[in-house]
């Protein structure tokens, strides 16, 4: 990826980039990652892989990163997943690969601590639907479909589908799609809790905006211990999620925007987060 720096002030772009896949901006706070194949509906080769997992190392090592927000390039597809047509491993190798974080290093990755919105503007299917169960918050339009289709071409969703789709959603609704590999539409995803947010395609951006808009006015460190302790307790009792010490709890409360926020409160005003 080629890389253009500018001084980090509000309304101008500080990190943009392009690789053959993948295209990163990052503005106001915000990383922008889109998936850039659009003639193979986005879909992630080995390439893309490697840059996908560099990007999310450079956003989790850059502070000044509040909100990502994943989409894919063009109308048809969010991403429909590893691309079949030119595979260069074998099922078996793709299981044993060293894959940190699950598909395109999102869907089970537990030290990316900001919000992560999918913006879904097509297809999202099998690793595609993965990177989307790896986010935290889901915008949809209208015309989106999601799936887990590895079965019906003898393969499985290794890197996330199997061992998240089940926590997300009732059981049924998830085996379902699993062992079927039908697709959902948009409007039964959000019934059945996969999406938070369905809205025309011409409402997408501002949809996703307004989500956007939502997480920033929070304090960033407190939005990184919540989904901290979210994502690394989920498998502890309550009691002991309760007692556990995580890092970036104890960075939140010991930070200078946890007074500011107190002080904002009593002045009646909007808090100026430092993310200090």
């Amino acid at each position: 990826m080629s890389a253009v720096r500018h001084d980090p002030s509000p309304g101008t772009v500080r990190d943009a980039g392009t690789a053959d896949g993948v295209r990163l901006a990052i503005e106001n706070h915000v990383a922008h990652v889109t998936l850039n194949r659009p003639q193979a509906m986005n879909a992630v080769d080995l390439a893309t892989e490697a840059e996908l997992q560099r990007i999310r190392t450079q956003i989790e090592n850059d502070p000044d990163v509040r909100v990502v927000v994943l989409t894919g390039a063009g109308d048809r597809a969010f991403c429909a997943g590893a691309d079949l047509k030119n595979p260069s491993v074998t099922g078996l190798e793709y299981w044993a690969a060293n894959r940190v974080g699950g598909f395109g290093g999102i869907a089970l990755r537990e030290t990316l601590n900001v919000p992560v919105i999918a913006r879904v503007n097509g297809f999202a299917l099998g690793g595609g639907l993965e990177m989307v169960l790896g986010c935290d918050i889901v915008v949809a339009c209208e015309e989106a479909s999601f799936g887990l289709p590895e079965a019906l071409v003898g393969r499985m969703p290794l890197d996330g589908g199997m061992v998240l789709l089940q926590r997300q959603v009732p059981f049924r609704q998830a085996m379902a799609m699993m062992l079927t590999g039908k697709r959902i539409q948009a409007q039964q995803a959000l019934a059945m809790g996969l999406v938070n947010e369905v809205v025309p395609r011409a409402e997408l951006d501002a949809a996703v905006q307004r989500w956007v808009d939502d997480l920033l006015a929070c304090a960033p460190l407190s939005l990184k211990a919540i989904k901290q302790v979210v994502r690394l307790t989920g498998s502890m009792t309550p009691s002991q999620a309760h007692a556990t010490r995580l890092p970036a709890v104890v960075a939140a409360l010991q930070s200078q925007d946890a007074d500011e926020g107190v002080l904002a409160f009593q002045q009646k005003r909007k808090p100026q987060w430092s993310g200090r």
